[in-house]
């Protein structure tokens, strides 16, 4: 419900157009920056497992199977309390609600560092995803309050940019916190010293959201009236004439496209966390393959080169999905040009070669996903939205568990990387074939995006 009082029947839409722009470039400017840091940090805590896995495997006795279970069990913890979490957001406030999933995924996060064995790192892992479960959905759900839907793909790519750019960061950075920390006082290894540190600054992040994140517009002091009103009578316009708006959380969360989409996502995102949890390992193989060799900090900065091109390709997708409002094409295309590149990627001679199909699927996904999240505005809002939003991110994140887990368990079994590779450029086909049954034709398809 609008806490910012019922539109004036004098204003027209055409009249209140450059307040919503001027509300939306300020808040774009004010929100995005925090939202930004806040999941990059997030990204980094629960994929720097990846690197940590360089040599904290053999400290704990980990085959690959096992770590893949490990890196993998994130998810189910944050597969059943994503909803949940969501329908509290919705209910208590963003502001509340995404500080306390903050400070307590960052004290879990640094407490990663005290792990001992493959149960213990089985146990962190599980309570990480519960920790953290209800962040990213919660920041969607957030963004709805506050932009209209002709933005939607945009600000999405611009928030998710943290994700490729947590990598092109966090990858060197990691591994230079891991170099740096063997030896360090009251820490065994280096990978130790590097959890406990990089979980530091989630918790003061969440400290500031409680002071710099403003639940609706109405409630950003920073924003004047009218423009609090021209966002808030627009958001609401585009709820209340929308399909589902009226539905509840049941209905929501039994709805066959809701459904569709956390397949679309699972395929997608599938890909995703093979590369986070894989690609530094498969770097590291460079030297049995081809004879390379390369240090620690070197593979970090490797690894960051699919993202870093994985960040242009999304913000050009995002552009150019919001320019033309059409959607579905924007999350098959890449998806399938991705799973292309890393089958290619299978039957290249050089490192080279591998990096090149790598970047060119890490730059497939990551175009896929901004479009992907402006379809679930066609039919949810408000409660339904919280948990719609919900449950197609925790369904599509169990991929985060399928994927390390087959991909090492298929390794293991074959003793190669490729079976995995397949069934990641298998299940991105799937998902572009059924996002294309949301693709819509005509003057309707742009009018319902926008």
């Amino acid at each position: 419900m609008s806490t910012a009082g019922p539109p004036d029947p004098t204003t027209t839409a055409d009249a209140q157009a450059p307040l919503v722009r001027a509300g939306v470039r300020a808040a774009t400017v004010r929100l995005l920056p925090l939202l930004f840091a806040a999941y990059l940090l997030n990204y980094v805590d629960r994929v720097n497992v990846g690197f940590a896995a360089l040599t904290m495997n053999a400290d704990l006795g980990l085959s690959a199977a096992a770590y893949g279970l490990g890196a993998g069990l994130f998810f189910i913890g944050y597969f059943f309390f994503e909803v949940p979490s969501n329908i509290i957001l919705h209910k208590v406030g963003a502001r509340l609600w995404i500080a306390r999933i903050m400070v307590t995924w960052g004290i879990v996060a640094s407490a990663t560092a005290f792990v001992q064995g493959e149960i213990g790192f089985y146990v962190v892992r599980v309570l990480l995803g519960v920790a953290e479960a209800g962040f990213f959905p919660g920041v969607l759900l957030y963004l709805t309050y506050w932009f209209p839907r002709v933005d939607k793909a945009r600000i999405v790519a611009l928030l998710f940019l943290a994700v490729p750019l947590s990598s092109v960061i966090g990858s060197p950075v990691s591994t230079w916190l891991i170099s740096l920390g063997e030896g360090t006082p009251y820490f065994a290894a280096g990978w130790r010293f590097m959890f406990f540190v990089e979980g530091i600054p989630a918790v003061l992040i969440g400290i500031a959201v409680l002071f710099l994140l403003p639940d609706r517009p109405a409630k950003a002091r920073w924003l004047p009236a009218e423009q609090a009103r021209a966002l808030e009578t627009t958001i609401d316009a585009e709820a209340a004439a929308g399909p589902g708006h009226d539905r509840g959380v049941r209905a929501a969360l039994t709805d066959l496209r809701v459904l569709a989409l956390s397949a679309v996502y699972f395929g997608v995102v599938f890909g995703l966390y093979v590369l986070a949890f894989f690609l530094p390992k498969i770097i590291k193989d460079f030297q049995q393959q081809f004879g390379t060799t390369y240090s620690l900090v070197q593979i970090g900065l490797v690894t960051a080169i699919p993202y870093a091109f994985a960040s242009v390709a999304m913000v050009l997708s995002a552009w150019h999905s919001d320019r033309t409002g059409e959607r579905a094409l924007h999350v098959a295309v890449p998806a399938v040009v991705g799973a292309a590149a890393i089958a290619a990627a299978l039957y290249t001679g050089s490192p080279l070669q591998v990096m090149v199909c790598v970047t060119i699927c890490a730059m497939g996904v990551f175009a896929a996903i901004p479009p992907f999240w402006a379809l679930p505005d066609r039919y949810l809002t408000g409660a339904a939205a919280a948990a719609g939003i919900g449950l197609v991110n925790s369904f599509g994140n169990l991929s985060g568990f399928a994927g390390p887990f087959v991909s090492g368990w298929l390794q293991d079994l074959t003793g190669s990387a490729k079976a995995g590779m397949w069934v990641v450029a298998a299940l991105m086909v799937v998902s572009a074939m059924i996002a294309l049954g949301f693709r819509q034709r005509g003057p309707a398809a742009r009018s319902q995006d926008r």
